[in-house]
């Protein structure tokens, strides 16, 4: 897996062992980020469910400013690690080993926002989030900002109040990404 565009282009990512991380895909990040555009320049973004950080890394490469990185994982944490340290973006990263809802309430709490959020839970738990992240969702995005949902082709969910502004099946996952209407 590599960056795909921006000053870390072609750079190779590591990514967790094991089942339990689904890295999205090069082509998908490439679809993403071309139909962002311009969005993530000077973006603060917000990474749930980070995995290996791939698509927090391809923001800040594209010139995010900075991105928070919400991991539970013990190894998919290691792997953010490893990967922002190889691409040297310590300074524009915050990692949160925390569970991601859990984090995301906190930071709804405090009145906290982002240009660009990414969400993309384990497929199977989709069912069990998707009406907290439909409520919270909205409260964390910035004015003009864009979330980013990846679920299983078959699945995904609705945030009321948000206009859909991309919904691409992608092989076997469901790339929809949201805006203020």
């Amino acid at each position: 897996m590599r960056i795909v565009a921006g000053q870390h282009r072609s750079r190779r990512l590591a990514v967790p062992p094991g089942k339990g991380v689904r890295p999205t895909s090069d082509r998908a990040r490439e679809a993403i980020f071309s139909s962002l555009g311009a969005t993530v320049l000077d973006a603060r973004v917000l990474d749930l469910f980070a995995g290996s950080g791939a698509m927090g890394l391809e923001a800040l490469s594209r010139g995010a400013a900075h991105c928070l990185f919400v991991e539970r994982d013990a190894q998919a944490l290691a792997t953010i690690k490893a990967n922002i340290t190889e691409l040297d973006e310590r300074e524009r990263s915050t990692i949160d080993k925390a569970n991601a809802i859990t984090t995301l309430k906190r930071l709804v709490e405090a009145g906290e926002t982002f240009d660009l959020i990414v969400v993309d839970p384990p497929y199977e738990s989709v069912s069990k989030v998707a009406a907290t992240l439909a409520e919270l969702l909205p409260q964390a995005l910035a004015p003009d900002g864009r979330i980013v949902l990846e679920t299983a082709a078959r699945d995904g969910f609705d945030v009321p109040g948000l206009v859909e502004r991309y919904n691409r099946r992608i092989a076997a996952a469901r790339i929809v990404i949201l805006g203020a209407a």
